[in-house]
């Protein structure tokens, strides 16, 4: 067993599973998607991506394509989350909150398609 592969395969399933935590639930109320989830899903992403830099073959350049479309996703849900939040009157509204949970949701597809990917490179190695 290569311990790399283990650190690189538990940190993508990871992502994909905090990312899905926090889709989770009425898609318009707050109460349902915390703001510390988000940041725990930012920080695991961001260590995936760290971790697929490494790969130089046509697969890795493929997981990492999809890691980076999972943080700029979910970079952009926390900014829209800090700009209702700190810089508007309204606050955090139903219509916003939804926005930050799409771009969340966009961002577990890329994590979907990571694993799927991760997957089939594991099936591929083994014949």
């Amino acid at each position: 067993m290569n311990p790399e592969k283990v650190v690189f395969g538990f940190f993508i399933i990871l992502a994909l599973t905090l990312n899905f935590g926090f889709f989770v639930g009425e898609i318009d109320n707050p109460e349902h998607h915390h703001v510390w989830e988000l940041f725990g899903v930012i920080l695991v992403n961001l260590v995936a991506t760290v971790l697929k830099f490494g790969d130089r073959t046509h697969m890795g350049a493929l997981l990492l394509a999809t890691s980076l479309v999972a943080m700029l996703q979910l970079i952009g849900a926390a900014l829209v989350w800090t700009i209702a939040v700190h810089a508007t009157e309204a606050g955090m509204t139903p219509a916003i909150m939804a926005s930050i949970v799409s771009l969340s949701g966009g961002a577990m597809i890329a994590n979907v398609v990571s694993v799927v990917l991760l997957v089939i490179e594991t099936f591929t190695l083994r014949r």
